[in-house]
């Protein structure tokens, strides 16, 4: 990529005049003073202060970005933008606010990052003209009222008139670039004196021609520069180390045709949360994939939805297909309550709900029948027990939306559902949310009507998990397990159900001998029918009476994996079992 110097007068007017904007989905500017004047040190001392990086911009280019002025800049200069700037935005901007805008400087106090600051930029011009004195040393930050103090907040340097600007000796970098108004300056400045006028000479030669002198090395990539490669170079020389999301940059490009898709998706994700929380697992980038997929899947010879595609999903294809895939969010939402997944918390993985969505839009009402039906929870808990959305989820998608839809109207099963399959031993490391499997594993007691051990008058529904704060809790209590020298199984799947706070503050720390007893009490059942709501959590009431951890991790293991089994998704016995 070539490389083109342009003198800092000439890229500060174009600046003024639009010339050169911002994309959109560059961050806000912020820099700190520090920053800024090291910054004005290193360009009047003609030092290189790195190349920037433009992005020329062409009406009828692909790859077109919704432009922001360069903050500071007054006026409407929509429209205007000749290029965007990629890489420099805190530089340039920087550089325009203090020695173009005319106006004080807001920035960040690098003492305290939430303060603002508000600046003016001086440069002291017998430091500036010392050899021994460090030119950061000799750029001047002064407070918006012109005034400097000292700790009991008396003036000492007092620069509110031109006139004590020259008197101090402190010259303002606001009008560096001014040439009138530098001589009208400089004429006051010098008046008769002789030695202030070889003092002016010395510092226009060696502070204020450096500047006006100074040139910036630009690269321009060209218009027509893929998106996808825009995004990368953008994210490899920001030297903030921004990484842009996909969204931010999809945002960016639908803008430049006065979309708002940030107010979409709010609308969009605020109905979906309202009808069914576990939907707040969707997130923006969730939502393009499967509005990606539906689209790719009508419109391409292979669906897809890499970034490079969701980047270049044009903004007509997005309406078209939004609303569908909308719709199927709602249906998903609905068809994860049928499962008891009620919450975020409860759901396995939420990167199965892009294919989910795409597939519902794809075949529609065929989805209802009894056999899609049978087909689709296969298929989703097969993914979930044998934990086949870990990594490298894009082109897993594209297996999904149309090896599943295939399926469903007749085609052969999946590999991978035909093949996916759970090891017994998974449920001895079984241990936290952070395994797909274990939060499914509570999903499908609750499925298959378990009863709380307090509140005993119907099974654990979503109204219930809320109203009884219901949780994960351990069979057999920590500390039993601890007195007992359980080891690890304490904290595996197998010894861990969901129960409500006020029957975990009954199990406390008591062993599930007497717990049992004291739980049976309260609910006032008789002991058959407490029974019943222990067998419901597929526990054998006898093994806790026993306070026997073996058998009881026996009996429930096997359990589990029945439980596991009813899913469709092979479960492979032997070896390191269970209770081994």
């Amino acid at each position: 990529m070539p490389v083109n110097n342009q003198d800092l007068i000439q890229l500060l007017d174009r600046v003024d005049k639009g010339e050169v904007q911002l994309p959109d989905f560059q961050r806000p500017w912020k820099w700190d003073d520090e920053h800024i004047v090291s910054l004005l040190a290193t360009v009047t001392m003609n030092y290189p202060m790195g190349v920037v990086m433009a992005l020329a911009t062409d009406r009828d280019s692909s790859t077109r970005f919704k432009a922001r002025k360069i903050e500071g800049v007054s006026g409407d200069v929509r429209g205007k933008e000749k290029s965007l700037l990629l890489d420099g935005q805190q530089r340039i901007t920087s550089l325009y606010r203090v020695l173009k805008s005319g106006k004080v400087v807001e920035s960040d106090d690098p003492r305290n990052k939430d303060q603002t600051l508000y600046r003016w930029y001086y440069v002291d011009i017998a430091k500036a003209l010392d050899p021994d004195v460090d030119r950061e040393d000799a750029i001047v930050s002064v407070p918006a009222d012109r005034k400097i103090v000292d700790r009991y907040r008396r003036v000492i340097v007092d620069l509110t008139t031109a006139e004590a600007e020259q008197q101090a000796e402190m010259f303002p970098l606001r009008i560096a670039l001014d040439t009138p108004a530098t001589l009208a300056w400089q004429f006051k400045y010098v008046g008769n004196d002789e030695n202030r006028l070889a003092t002016w000479t010395r510092f226009t030669s060696e502070v204020l021609q450096r500047i006006t002198a100074y040139e910036i090395p630009v690269i321009t990539l060209g218009s027509e520069t893929p998106k996808e490669a825009v995004c990368r170079v953008f994210e490899k020389v920001n030297t903030g180390g921004v990484v842009l999301s996909t969204f931010e940059l999809v945002t960016a490009t639908y803008a430049a045709d006065d979309f708002d898709l940030p107010e979409d998706w709010k609308r969009i994700t605020g109905d979906l949360k309202k009808a069914f929380p576990v939907m707040a697992a969707v997130e923006n980038k969730d939502f393009l994939q499967a509005v990606c997929l539906a689209s790719s899947f009508h419109n391409r010879p292979t669906p897809t939805c890499k970034r490079k595609d969701m980047l270049d999903m044009r903004l007509s294809d997005y309406l078209e297909w939004s609303p569908k895939v909308e719709e199927a969010l709602h249906w998903a939402g609905k068809f994860l309550a049928d499962q008891c997944i009620f919450t975020q918390d409860d759901l396995p993985y939420k990167t199965q709900l892009p294919p989910l969505a795409a597939i519902r839009v794809v075949l529609g009402d065929e989805t209802d029948s009894p056999d899609a039906r049978r087909k689709l929870l296969q298929w989703f808990w097969c993914g979930v027990f044998g934990e086949q959305y870990g990594s490298s989820v894009d082109s897993r998608f594209v297996l999904d939306l149309t090896r599943v839809t295939d399926w469903v109207r007749g085609g052969p099963m999946p590999d991978f559902v035909e093949t996916a399959s759970f090891s017994a031993s998974r449920l001895n490391s079984m241990k936290t949310r952070n395994s797909a499997a274990y939060t499914g594993v509570f999903a499908l007691l609750v499925q298959q009507e378990c009863y709380d051990w307090y509140f005993t008058e119907q099974p654990l529904s979503a109204a219930m998990l809320a109203e009884h704060h219901v949780d994960i809790a351990r069979v057999f209590p920590a500390e039993w397990c601890k007195k007992n020298h359980v080891g690890d199984r304490a904290d595996t799947v197998v010894n861990k159900t969901l129960l409500s706070l006020r029957a975990g503050q009954t199990i406390g720390k008591r062993a599930p001998s007497l717990y049992m007893q004291e739980l049976q009490r309260e609910s006032a059942l008789p002991v058959e029918l407490f029974d019943e709501r222990v067998l419901s959590h597929l526990i054998e009431p006898d093994h806790l009476r026993a306070d026997d951890f073996d058998a009881f991790y026996r009996y429930r293991s096997e359990e589990l994996l029945r439980l596991i089994e009813s899913t469709g998704c092979r479960v492979i016995r032997g070896g390191e079992g269970p209770g081994a």
